[in-house]
């Protein structure tokens, strides 16, 4: 019976060593390594097809678009007759070069509408002006103070006048990421809506 269990065992043992070399191999991207995501179609490609002005960034050197996604809120936008009707949303994520990730939603939504999207549950917190642009900001409230904590802020705008594009950032970056992305998008102009 020992000489039966012999080539039972050993066939385990190389069957344990090969299941572990391929749970190894297969991990995936090394730490550290960014997903290359190709913002510059993405967001012509929205403003071909979304409807509302799309602005794309020209972001200094060291940051990276590593993600990006199309979404709709329903009830996000209210018509000048009152009517409720499904907003349309187009993010781009970015890895700035603090390392910290920060994505930029653009929008035909209302604010509010746009804000409980992105992260429910936050309230106006304050005001950032950069270049002129009245940006507001949200976070959340805590502690005993009642103090905004703002650990994963949004601040979001309207450019382009009533008709134009709510923008919204929000992500783990500092003020200074933030207001690196506030300045790209607001410097740049709309992209073409229609195909050339």
């Amino acid at each position: 019976m020992l000489w039966s269990l012999g080539p039972l065992v050993l066939a385990c043992l190389v069957l344990a060593g090969l299941v572990g070399m391929c749970s190894f191999q297969g991990r995936g991207p090394s730490t550290g390594s960014v997903p290359h995501y190709d913002a510059a179609a993405a967001l012509k490609a929205d403003a071909q097809t979304l409807g509302f002005p799309i602005r794309l960034p020209a972001l200094p050197a060291g940051w990276q678009a590593n993600s990006g996604a199309r979404d709709g809120i329903e009830a996000g936008r209210t018509t000048p007759d009152g009517q409720q009707v499904r907003a349309k949303v187009s993010t781009v994520g970015y890895i700035a070069p603090s390392g910290k990730y920060v994505s930029l939603t653009q929008s035909n939504a209302d604010e509010s509408k746009l804000v409980a999207f992105l992260h429910p549950d936050l309230f106006p917190s304050g005001a950032q002006d950069v270049a002129g642009v009245q940006w507001v900001v949200y976070g959340e409230f805590g502690g005993e103070s009642g103090d905004a904590v703002l650990a994963e802020p949004v601040w979001t705008t309207r450019l382009g006048g009533a008709d134009g594009t709510q923008i919204a950032l929000t992500g783990a970056g500092g003020a200074d990421d933030f207001r690196t992305l506030a300045t790209a998008t607001q410097n740049a102009a709309p992209l073409p809506a229609t195909r050339p």
